[in-house]
């Protein structure tokens, strides 16, 4: 009998942002293979029985390749097992979803998708911003800083990126902002752009800046922090 998969975006850490449908099959998984940054109070609403499986990807640390966890969905599945895939923010936006998929769907593996709540829009709600206005923030935009080598991705749209009038998330960009930052102020990007810096957002340790574009290549290698990273820019991110 094969088995059936969830991908269960767990939000970025509250537990109280957990959509009532993903606390459902978390209580109901017979396996859950889960991120570093959905564990701790996420999983207590884990079934007790249910086999944990801890298959996060963190920058500098050891990581089980992809390759292997989608081996364990798979196998898993095959079982007869419902397995829920506990994934950070939400499962589609930069979480390596399509891999997962890709592999499942080779397989014959039916699954589905649970989607939630997304880094960014816990950082604006953290920072009492709207991240979209009708008339100055018309647009929002996700980017991630973070390659599949840990360099700046190349090819990004720069006149988009450099439009003053959107707001820009940009995700896993600690190490690689200095960077775009250069590349935003050569495309005529006022260096007095409001910027918002958002650590560990929705979890104890969270912590919410507001500095200027100009500003936070200096600020940022000086960051002690082992929490997520999210840097927030436009003209909404000065909001008081």
């Amino acid at each position: 009998m094969t088995g059936f998969v969830s991908f269960v975006s767990s939000g970025p850490g509250d537990p109280e942002l957990l959509t009532v449908k993903a606390v459902k099959r978390l209580e109901a998984a017979e396996a859950i293979l889960f991120d570093d940054l959905s564990s701790g109070p996420i999983l207590d609403h884990a079934n007790k029985d249910a086999d944990l499986v801890g298959v996060g990807k963190r920058a500098g640390r050891p990581s089980p390749k992809q390759d292997h966890v989608s081996r364990l969905l798979v196998d898993y599945a095959k079982t007869g097992a419902h397995v829920v895939r506990l994934k950070s923010g939400d499962a589609g936006i930069f979480g390596r979803l399509e891999e997962e998929i890709t592999a499942l769907r080779a397989a014959d593996i039916p699954f589905e998708i649970i989607p939630g709540v997304t880094a960014a829009s816990a950082a604006g709600a953290a920072a009492c911003i709207p991240l979209t206005r009708r008339l100055t923030a018309r647009r929002l935009q996700y980017i991630t800083g973070h390659s599949a080598t840990g360099a700046l991705p190349e090819q990004l749209n720069m006149a988009a990126l450099a439009d003053p009038e959107a707001t820009t998330v940009v995700y896993m960009g600690k190490r690689t902002f200095a960077k775009l930052a250069e590349k935003l102020l050569a495309h005529g990007l006022s260096p007095d752009t409001p910027t918002l810096l958002a650590t560990g957002v929705s979890t104890p340790d969270q912590d919410i800046r507001r500095e200027s574009l100009g500003m936070l290549p200096d600020l940022l290698p000086k960051l002690e922090t082992k929490a997520p990273v999210l840097i927030l820019y436009g003209a909404l991110a000065d909001e008081a």
